[in-house]
Protein backbone atom coordinates (compact mmCIF):
# COMPACT_ATOMS: atom_id res chain seq x y z
CA UNK A 1 0.00 0.00 0.00
CA UNK A 2 3.15 2.26 0.45
CA UNK A 3 3.85 2.09 -3.70
CA UNK A 4 2.69 5.55 -5.04
CA UNK A 5 3.77 7.57 -1.98
CA UNK A 6 7.10 8.67 -3.12
CA UNK A 7 10.32 8.19 -0.54
CA UNK A 8 7.91 9.04 2.64
CA UNK A 9 6.43 5.58 1.69
CA UNK A 10 9.23 3.98 1.12
CA UNK A 11 10.98 4.99 4.39
CA UNK A 12 8.19 3.85 6.21
CA UNK A 13 7.75 0.69 4.34
CA UNK A 14 11.36 -0.08 5.62
CA UNK A 15 10.97 0.43 8.98
CA UNK A 16 8.33 -2.00 9.31
CA UNK A 17 5.41 0.01 9.24
CA UNK A 18 2.06 -1.34 9.41
CA UNK A 19 -1.11 -0.34 6.50
CA UNK A 20 -4.64 0.04 7.48
CA UNK A 21 -7.72 1.65 5.49
CA UNK A 22 -10.49 3.53 7.71
CA UNK A 23 -14.22 3.84 7.08
CA UNK A 24 -15.73 7.39 7.54
CA UNK A 25 -18.97 6.42 9.55
CA UNK A 26 -20.09 10.09 10.35
CA UNK A 27 -18.88 13.76 11.38
CA UNK A 28 -19.71 17.13 12.91
CA UNK A 29 -18.36 20.71 12.82
CA UNK A 30 -17.38 21.14 16.62
CA UNK A 31 -16.49 24.81 15.49
CA UNK A 32 -16.48 26.52 12.01
CA UNK A 33 -12.76 25.70 12.48
CA UNK A 34 -12.65 22.16 14.39
CA UNK A 35 -14.29 19.34 12.95
CA UNK A 36 -14.56 15.92 14.21
CA UNK A 37 -15.04 12.55 11.84
CA UNK A 38 -15.52 8.74 13.07
CA UNK A 39 -14.44 6.26 11.82
CA UNK A 40 -13.84 2.35 11.78
CA UNK A 41 -10.53 1.09 12.39
CA UNK A 42 -9.94 -1.41 9.67
CA UNK A 43 -8.20 -3.73 12.52
CA UNK A 44 -6.15 -1.28 13.63
CA UNK A 45 -6.78 -1.39 17.45
CA UNK A 46 -6.27 -4.95 17.30
CA UNK A 47 -3.24 -4.92 15.76
CA UNK A 48 -1.58 -2.33 17.26
CA UNK A 49 -3.10 -1.67 20.54
CA UNK A 50 -4.07 1.19 22.63
CA UNK A 51 -1.80 4.25 24.03
CA UNK A 52 -2.33 7.41 25.36
CA UNK A 53 -1.24 10.15 22.49
CA UNK A 54 -1.48 7.36 20.20
CA UNK A 55 -1.59 8.79 16.10
CA UNK A 56 -1.29 7.61 12.58
CA UNK A 57 -0.36 8.60 9.49
CA UNK A 58 -3.13 9.43 7.17
CA UNK A 59 -2.48 9.43 3.45
CA UNK A 60 -4.17 12.60 1.35
CA UNK A 61 -3.91 13.54 -2.20
CA UNK A 62 -2.47 16.72 -3.17
CA UNK A 63 -2.76 17.66 -6.52
CA UNK A 64 -2.10 14.13 -7.67
CA UNK A 65 0.59 13.84 -5.43
CA UNK A 66 0.79 11.70 -1.59
CA UNK A 67 0.42 13.89 1.42
CA UNK A 68 0.87 12.48 5.05
CA UNK A 69 -0.41 14.25 8.38
CA UNK A 70 -0.32 12.45 11.88
CA UNK A 71 -3.41 12.86 14.17
CA UNK A 72 -4.25 11.59 17.38
CA UNK A 73 -6.86 9.12 18.09
CA UNK A 74 -10.09 10.01 19.76
CA UNK A 75 -11.77 8.10 21.97
CA UNK A 76 -10.23 5.16 20.27
CA UNK A 77 -12.65 1.62 21.11
CA UNK A 78 -10.99 -1.42 20.78
CA UNK A 79 -14.31 -3.61 21.09
CA UNK A 80 -16.08 -1.46 18.44
CA UNK A 81 -12.86 -0.82 16.43
CA UNK A 82 -14.10 2.68 16.27
CA UNK A 83 -12.50 6.08 17.05
CA UNK A 84 -12.35 10.00 15.93
CA UNK A 85 -9.95 11.77 14.67
CA UNK A 86 -10.59 15.90 15.23
CA UNK A 87 -8.93 18.49 12.46
CA UNK A 88 -8.08 21.54 13.12
CA UNK A 89 -9.47 23.33 9.84
CA UNK A 90 -6.96 25.89 7.74
CA UNK A 91 -5.84 25.35 3.85
CA UNK A 92 -4.73 22.12 2.93
CA UNK A 93 -5.36 18.72 1.35
CA UNK A 94 -6.50 17.71 5.25
CA UNK A 95 -8.23 20.33 5.61
CA UNK A 96 -10.17 20.09 2.59
CA UNK A 97 -10.68 15.99 3.34
CA UNK A 98 -12.09 16.75 6.54
CA UNK A 99 -14.52 18.98 5.30
CA UNK A 100 -16.29 16.69 2.67
CA UNK A 101 -15.62 13.57 4.30
CA UNK A 102 -19.03 11.39 4.51
CA UNK A 103 -20.12 8.27 5.53
CA UNK A 104 -18.71 5.39 3.21
CA UNK A 105 -15.65 7.33 2.51
CA UNK A 106 -12.28 5.55 2.78
CA UNK A 107 -8.74 7.22 3.54
CA UNK A 108 -5.35 5.01 3.72
CA UNK A 109 -3.22 5.47 6.98
CA UNK A 110 0.43 4.29 8.99
CA UNK A 111 1.04 3.50 11.66
CA UNK A 112 4.70 3.91 12.37
CA UNK A 113 6.47 6.19 15.34
CA UNK A 114 3.97 6.31 17.92
CA UNK A 115 4.56 5.39 21.13
CA UNK A 116 4.14 6.67 25.04
CA UNK A 117 5.90 6.44 28.12
CA UNK A 118 4.30 7.47 31.32
CA UNK A 119 6.69 9.47 33.39
CA UNK A 120 8.73 8.12 36.73
CA UNK A 121 8.11 8.85 39.49
CA UNK A 122 4.21 10.24 38.54
CA UNK A 123 4.00 13.61 37.69
CA UNK A 124 3.16 16.08 40.63
CA UNK A 125 2.39 18.82 37.95
CA UNK A 126 1.65 18.71 34.55
CA UNK A 127 2.84 21.94 32.50
CA UNK A 128 1.97 21.44 29.04
CA UNK A 129 1.69 24.05 25.91
CA UNK A 130 -0.23 23.78 22.77
CA UNK A 131 -3.27 24.79 20.11
CA UNK A 132 -5.87 23.34 18.40
CA UNK A 133 -3.50 21.18 16.18
CA UNK A 134 -2.48 19.22 19.72
CA UNK A 135 -5.74 19.66 21.58
CA UNK A 136 -6.69 15.92 20.86
CA UNK A 137 -3.28 14.72 22.23
CA UNK A 138 -3.16 17.30 25.10
CA UNK A 139 -6.62 16.02 26.36
CA UNK A 140 -5.58 12.31 25.62
CA UNK A 141 -2.37 13.34 27.91
CA UNK A 142 -4.44 14.64 30.51
CA UNK A 143 -6.94 12.09 30.82
CA UNK A 144 -3.53 9.67 30.84
CA UNK A 145 -1.96 11.69 34.04
CA UNK A 146 -5.42 11.01 36.08
CA UNK A 147 -5.37 13.33 38.98
CA UNK A 148 -1.92 15.22 38.45
CA UNK A 149 -2.85 19.08 38.70
CA UNK A 150 -1.97 20.77 35.06
CA UNK A 151 -1.29 24.12 33.77
CA UNK A 152 -1.65 24.79 30.48
CA UNK A 153 -0.71 27.68 28.41
CA UNK A 154 -2.99 26.96 24.71
CA UNK A 155 -1.81 29.34 21.60
CA UNK A 156 -5.06 30.25 19.50
CA UNK A 157 -7.45 33.60 19.21
CA UNK A 158 -9.95 33.49 21.72
CA UNK A 159 -12.93 33.61 18.58
CA UNK A 160 -11.48 30.16 17.74
CA UNK A 161 -10.67 28.58 21.08
CA UNK A 162 -13.67 29.34 23.38
CA UNK A 163 -15.61 26.25 22.40
CA UNK A 164 -13.42 24.01 21.38
CA UNK A 165 -13.15 20.66 23.34
CA UNK A 166 -11.04 20.19 26.48
CA UNK A 167 -11.27 17.98 28.70
CA UNK A 168 -10.01 19.67 31.36
CA UNK A 169 -11.22 19.30 35.24
CA UNK A 170 -12.75 22.38 36.84
CA UNK A 171 -10.21 23.27 39.80
CA UNK A 172 -7.41 20.56 39.14
CA UNK A 173 -6.66 21.63 35.11
CA UNK A 174 -5.97 25.76 34.49
CA UNK A 175 -6.05 26.91 31.00
CA UNK A 176 -4.04 30.22 30.29
CA UNK A 177 -5.11 31.04 26.77
CA UNK A 178 -2.60 33.01 24.65
CA UNK A 179 -3.16 35.33 21.57
CA UNK A 180 -1.32 34.01 18.25
CA UNK A 181 1.26 36.89 17.88
CA UNK A 182 4.20 37.81 16.20
CA UNK A 183 4.12 33.61 14.84
CA UNK A 184 4.56 32.17 18.39
CA UNK A 185 7.16 34.49 19.83
CA UNK A 186 4.57 36.00 22.19
CA UNK A 187 3.98 32.85 23.85
CA UNK A 188 7.09 31.83 24.34
CA UNK A 189 7.39 35.02 26.05
CA UNK A 190 4.19 34.05 28.19
CA UNK A 191 5.94 30.93 28.98
CA UNK A 192 9.18 32.15 29.90
CA UNK A 193 7.65 34.79 32.24
CA UNK A 194 5.58 32.04 33.71
CA UNK A 195 6.74 28.63 33.60
CA UNK A 196 10.24 29.24 36.36
CA UNK A 197 7.77 29.74 38.92
CA UNK A 198 5.57 27.10 38.67
CA UNK A 199 8.22 24.58 38.09
CA UNK A 200 9.97 25.50 41.34
CA UNK A 201 6.97 24.46 43.43
CA UNK A 202 6.35 21.37 42.12
CA UNK A 203 8.68 18.21 42.98
CA UNK A 204 8.13 16.33 40.20
CA UNK A 205 7.27 18.44 37.07
CA UNK A 206 6.55 17.14 33.59
CA UNK A 207 6.39 19.29 31.14
CA UNK A 208 4.94 18.81 27.35
CA UNK A 209 5.29 20.84 24.54
CA UNK A 210 3.01 20.44 21.29
CA UNK A 211 2.94 23.98 19.14
CA UNK A 212 4.23 24.59 15.57
CA UNK A 213 7.46 23.45 14.83
CA UNK A 214 9.28 26.77 15.15
CA UNK A 215 7.46 27.32 18.68
CA UNK A 216 8.29 24.01 19.88
CA UNK A 217 11.85 23.87 19.30
CA UNK A 218 12.19 27.17 21.22
CA UNK A 219 10.29 26.19 24.20
CA UNK A 220 12.00 22.78 24.38
CA UNK A 221 15.56 24.03 23.90
CA UNK A 222 14.93 27.05 26.92
CA UNK A 223 13.37 24.04 29.04
CA UNK A 224 15.96 21.92 28.54
CA UNK A 225 19.14 24.33 28.45
CA UNK A 226 17.77 27.29 30.44
CA UNK A 227 15.64 25.63 33.08
CA UNK A 228 17.57 22.32 33.49
CA UNK A 229 14.39 19.94 33.02
CA UNK A 230 15.90 16.57 32.15
CA UNK A 231 14.86 14.65 28.99
CA UNK A 232 12.89 12.31 30.80
CA UNK A 233 10.65 14.44 32.31
CA UNK A 234 9.44 16.41 29.06
CA UNK A 235 8.28 15.83 25.70
CA UNK A 236 8.27 18.23 22.67
CA UNK A 237 7.39 17.65 19.47
CA UNK A 238 6.25 20.09 16.70
CA UNK A 239 2.54 19.40 14.80
CA UNK A 240 2.55 21.78 12.34
CA UNK A 241 4.74 24.17 9.78
CA UNK A 242 3.79 27.89 10.07
CA UNK A 243 4.03 29.57 6.49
Amino acid sequence: MAQGRGWEGAVLRLMRAKDFTFTVTGGEDVTARFRRVRLTDGGLLAAAGVHPTMWVRLWFDNAGRPHQRAYTLVDPDPQAGTFSLEFALHEGAASDWARTAKPGDTIEATVQGTGFEEPSPAPSHVLAIGDPASLPALNSLLDALGSAPATVWFEGAPDDTRDLPFRAAPGRHEIRRVPRRDAGAHLVERVRAELPALLTATPDPYVWIACDTRTTRALSAYVRKELGVPKERMHALGYWRAA
